[in-house]
């Protein structure tokens, strides 16, 4: 699945001249919001045709809101995981 989302990455963002628009990005911070953009875009925009042509973002919220947790983690990860 990632291999599949790199190469349309590349494709759809990194190689499409209309995502860069003066031939090429001047720096660092172009190219993450381009980056930005491709995946704000990917989740909240783009048709996904497998999922009846809406942005995944609304078919995940259609699917929750019918649909409720049944089961939860038996070991819940504690609030300050990962903290010092």
């Amino acid at each position: 699945m990632a291999e599949a989302f790199n190469s349309l990455f590349k494709a759809e963002c990194i190689r499409n001249p209309v995502m860069r628009p003066r031939g090429g990005w001047a720096g660092v911070g172009e190219v993450e919001i381009a980056v930005a953009e491709y995946v704000e875009w990917f989740n909240h925009r783009r048709l996904h045709g497998e999922i009846g042509h809406v942005p995944p973002v609304e078919y995940e919220s259609a699917y929750w809101s019918t649909h409720t947790v049944t089961s939860y983690r038996e070991n819940p990860v504690p609030a300050n995981a990962g903290t010092n």
